[in-house]
């Protein structure tokens, strides 16, 4: 039976809202399960997929960098983007993936460091989207 409240937030959308189980997160020490009565917490939130699981079904997102906050028996996450397997677009998650491989063998520093987040991104999209239904 749900018994936390979940919500999603993007800049562009509210991803989702509704009542889960339990979720799995990836934060700045590794994944992170979060259930009902947890300790409160605020942790960043690293690239990676989340696991929501919901009335015995789990789905599976993709996120960017951002926050997770669970205080009593609501999580809040905050961040940059979020996509179901069915909205990647692999083509362009391949191309961007091509592209960010390309630039690491740049000599900026800077560079490097978004062309690393870019990589990270764009294969934790790839992943993500072998979860299609």
């Amino acid at each position: 039976m749900a018994a936390i409240h979940l919500e999603i937030v993007t800049p562009d959308r509210l991803f989702f809202n509704e009542d889960i189980d339990s979720i799995i997160v990836r934060g700045i020490e590794g994944d992170l399960a979060i259930l009902k009565g947890r300790t409160p917490i605020v942790t960043p939130l690293k690239i990676g997929k989340i696991r929501i699981f919901q009335n015995g079904t789990e789905r599976v997102a993709s996120v960017t960098e951002g926050y997770v906050t669970a205080i009593e028996d609501n999580i809040t996450i905050v961040t940059d983007a979020a996509e179901w397997p069915e909205e990647i677009d692999i083509n362009r998650a391949e191309r961007a993936k091509k592209r960010a491989e390309e630039r690491l063998s740049g000599k900026s520093d800077m560079d490097l460091y978004r062309a690393e987040i870019a990589l990270k991104r764009s294969i934790n999209r790839l992943e993500t989207s072998k979860y299609k239904k």
